[in-house]
């Protein structure tokens, strides 16, 4: 069973489409949304069963340039 986690992300000014346009390349995410406010971006991600959050999302995300600053929600299963 995978993990849902969302992520937040804030962008260095200007690079916010650059940054999506390489996520949605390396096909990572299942939704990806620009949001207002404080973070640029806001993905939907499933980390499959057996990996570590916070490794899959730092070699699989965080390395992309412009990327400022991250805030991953883990969600739990209750209902």
């Amino acid at each position: 069973m995978s993990t849902l986690v969302f992520v937040q992300l804030r962008c260095t000014p200007g690079t916010t489409y650059r940054v999506a346009e390489e996520i949605v390349l390396r096909e990572i995410h299942s939704e990806l949304y620009s949001t207002s406010g404080e973070w640029d971006l806001l993905m939907k991600l499933y980390i499959p069963e057996g990996e570590d959050v916070g490794k899959y999302i730092n070699e699989r995300l965080l390395d992309i340039p412009g990327i400022e600053r991250s805030l991953t929600t883990l969600t739990f299963r209750v209902f």
